[in-house]
């Protein structure tokens, strides 16, 4: 009797030592998947970080009684200005990360606000031919960006952890030198590339445009249209600029996004300044647009 108790003694102790193993161990697994889940949930709040939406002036409230007969053009145009920042908010997000600081208002609020200076341009055009031209809706063609999430994304980006893992400090410092050289021989790549980029630039040509204008243009609409025509060689001055101070920004449709866009939406908007001015004193010429669109020689 006396020999039993120290067995079944000893057979408490260890299941009792088992069962506390198997407790901790299961604390060291729920605390590990709480972590991770916590870790994901995280990353996927960060992920789903909005990268904030285009805000620009409502147009509607500023015009005027619209003539009958400019009633679908106008409408369409309107239609088009909600298009074009149902497009940019897209562009935004499919964007996220992409650039420099300047990115969004570069390819993004840039471009959109020369689309909404011709489309405004547009209804000015369709209501004064039928009215009294409305002036001014240019003024309602710049858009801002409500940030909150795009800064957010940008900050938390900015924080990633970029220490080398902690083994031991040898570790570290073969991993800080290795990561030296190799940012120095990325820099020595990018320099060439670069390099490289800079000399093949190339220029922008754009359609002549006073072959197109009538003959006679009314010597009330003479300054107008010069002042528009110069305007034009302007717009594709700085654009031939731009391809200069960008070089090596962006992805591959960098230049058409940021660049030839917005160049066309300006010239289009020129055009149509062009075309009203010999408008109101003689016939009015259509389809200058069509002379609108730039390309790029290599």
């Amino acid at each position: 009797m006396s020999r039993a108790l120290p067995k079944y003694h000893k057979r408490r102790v260890a299941m009792i030592g088992g069962a506390a193993a198997v407790v901790l161990s299961g604390a060291v697994i729920a605390g590990s998947a709480l972590a991770g889940e916590t870790s994901n949930n995280g990353e996927q709040a960060a992920t789903n970080a909005s990268p904030g939406t285009v805000n620009c002036p409502a147009v509607e409230g500023s015009l005027p009684a619209i003539p009958a007969s400019a009633q679908a053009e106008v409408e369409r145009n309107l239609t088009l200005l909600d298009t074009q920042i149902s497009e940019a908010n897209k562009r935004l997000i499919d964007t996220v990360g992409q650039g420099g600081p300047n990115f969004v208002q570069n390819a993004i609020l840039g471009p959109l606000e020369d689309k909404r200076i011709a489309t405004l341009n547009r209804i000015e055009t369709a209501i004064g031919r039928a009215a009294e031209k409305p002036e001014g809706l240019e003024a309602l063609a710049a858009c801002e960006l409500n940030a909150g999430g795009a800064a957010d994304a940008g900050g938390e980006a900015e924080e990633e952890p970029t220490e080398a893992p902690t083994d031991a400090a040898g570790g570290n410092e073969d991993a800080a030198g290795d990561a030296a050289g190799d940012a120095g021989n990325a820099e020595d790549a990018g320099g060439a590339e670069d390099a490289g980029n800079a000399g093949a630039a190339g220029t922008i040509s754009c359609p002549d445009v006073e072959p197109s204008l009538p003959a006679e243009i009314p010597a009330s609409a003479q300054a107008e249209v010069d002042s528009n025509l110069a305007q034009l060689d302007t717009q594709i001055a700085e654009a031939n600029q731009r391809i200069v101070d960008t070089v090596g920004q962006g992805g591959p449709n960098f230049v058409q996004n940021a660049i030839l866009g917005p160049l066309e939406d300006k010239r289009v908007a020129a055009l149509n300044r062009i075309e009203t001015a010999i408008g109101r004193a003689a016939e009015k010429p259509e389809g200058l647009e069509a002379l609108a669109a730039c390309e790029l020689n290599q």
